[in-house]
């Protein structure tokens, strides 16, 4: 899972499963072809390191609210 936030100047995606996999860019297309940029070279990097690659864990759903 990737999380996508807009932020003053633009974007930033995160994996929660990959610690420290991050991407900023200025629009949403662009951040989110970063962020697969990112997780491609972290998981590479993980791999050379001898590390296991976690599982995905996190899931992300919305939920209904009655304060809007």
């Amino acid at each position: 899972m990737v999380i996508a936030e807009r932020g003053e100047e633009g974007f930033g995606a995160y994996v929660p499963d990959l610690p420290g996999c991050v991407a900023v860019g200025e629009s949403k297309d662009e951040t989110l072809s970063l962020i697969r940029e990112a997780i491609e070279l972290h998981i590479e990097a993980m791999r050379e390191e001898g590390s296991k690659v976690p599982p995905p864990s996190s899931s992300g759903e919305y939920v209904e609210v009655g304060a809007a």
